[in-house]
């Protein structure tokens, strides 16, 4: 059942859907789901397992928030309640959200339920893996490189990245703050649409939170309206042979269909994954430097000193894709390379993001593969 028909259901039926949704789940052998908690009774929508919801545990996928509760709600969570949704169950990550196959988490990996011996993609992959296998008839992801637009692509189901700032952060497990963003997974683009219209809007509690109305995009979604796409020739110039045809066949169905294709190139684009990484790994070195020991989460035992306990606790708590990350990230942060690698990330960074608001400026949307690949076999 799609989440608009859902709507409409009596709040019994609703609530009978949301006891069979988790009852499906529970049988499940993909592993989408990490927890069957709920908050409220009523149409259920899962989320990822580092969004906070008062008295839940929330892990982020990572050993060392074991028996961490979360004391408050996530904005987000709090406009799923307003507009009558009610929050149901945790899905699987990526460990801190530090990955692209959702192979990295404390509990174990995920499934992708339309080849199991395949990754449904990360680090949002419980998510999506399970909106597309009908456990779940919408979920919430985080987004920073790509963990919801990925997985919704390997998986066959639709996810988007909101624009910074639109959807609040308050609540949501950072792993790299000017980056991260909560959005929508759901079967078809006029539900991710209704679902990002209810977690959309301005936040006081977020700093970042962009102070402007939000207009509906669920209403102004045109199936006739004609619009004029950017290709980025050597985008995908390293894509495998079956998604360069198959993105060949999308533009020439797009054109059959009277859109107007416009073919560009991107100068700037041999540098995003270096910039991304620099940025999101200094920015999560800071953000996990809190998780030590003292204050909430995993604590180790049998220590002597402070120091001890921050060592064996990080050490034991952390996987180590995320102890590489921070390894990473305090490098490029260290004396002496912080203007070598940091400053110089953030300087690219404009010059990526000014090239594609020029070509925004021209054009009404690029079209690109999300992924060079099919999601590829697990491990």
């Amino acid at each position: 059942m799609k989440l608009r028909e859902a709507l409409s259901l009596s709040k019994d039926e609703q609530e009978a859907l949301q006891k069979d949704i988790l009852e499906k789940a529970k049988a499940s052998d993909i592993n989408a789901y990490v927890g069957f908690e709920t908050s409220g009774s009523g149409l259920p929508i899962l989320l990822k397992d580092n969004i906070q919801v008062k008295e839940w545990s929330v892990t982020c996928g990572s050993k060392i928030l074991e028996g961490y509760i979360a004391p408050y709600d996530a904005t987000v969570i709090t406009k799923l309640k307003e507009a009558g949704l009610a929050p149901t169950g945790r899905a699987n990550m990526d460990e801190f959200a530090m990955g692209s196959t959702t192979e990295s988490s404390c509990y174990g990996l995920t499934k992708n339920p339309h080849d199991t011996s395949r990754v449904p993609g990360g680090s949002s992959g419980g998510s999506a893996a399970a909106v597309a296998a009908g456990i779940a008839i919408a979920a919430l992801g985080s987004d920073t490189g790509g963990s919801i637009r990925q997985p919704a692509a390997y998986c066959g189901v639709v996810g988007f990245k909101p624009t910074y700032g639109k959807v609040s952060r308050y609540g949501l497990g950072a792993y790299a703050s000017s980056l991260d963003q909560i959005g929508p997974i759901a079967q078809d683009i006029e539900d991710a649409a209704l679902l990002y219209d209810i977690i959309a809007g301005h936040d006081e509690h977020d700093s970042t939170s962009a102070n402007v109305e939000h207009q509906s995009i669920a209403k102004s979604l045109d199936s006739d309206k004609k619009y004029t796409i950017a290709v980025i020739d050597n985008y995908i110039a390293e894509a495998d042979s079956d998604v360069q045809e198959a993105y060949a066949k999308a533009i020439a169905a797009l054109e059959e269909a009277g859109h107007t294709i416009v073919h560009k190139s991107m100068s700037n684009t041999k540098y995003d994954i270096a910039t991304y990484y620099i940025i999101a790994t200094a920015e999560a070195a800071t953000n996990l430097a809190r998780y030590d020991g003292v204050r909430y989460g995993k604590r180790a035992k049998d220590i002597d000193n402070t120091s001890e306990l921050f060592f064996k606790t990080r050490s034991e708590g952390f996987g180590e894709e995320v102890k590489r990350r921070i390894l990473l990230g305090n490098f490029v942060l260290s004396s002496g390379y912080y203007d070598a690698y940091y400053i110089k990330a953030q300087k690219v960074r404009h010059l990526i993001r000014d090239e594609f608001n020029k070509i925004f400026d021209e054009t009404d949307m690029i079209l690109s593969p999300i992924a060079p690949t099919v999601a590829p076999k697990i491990g």
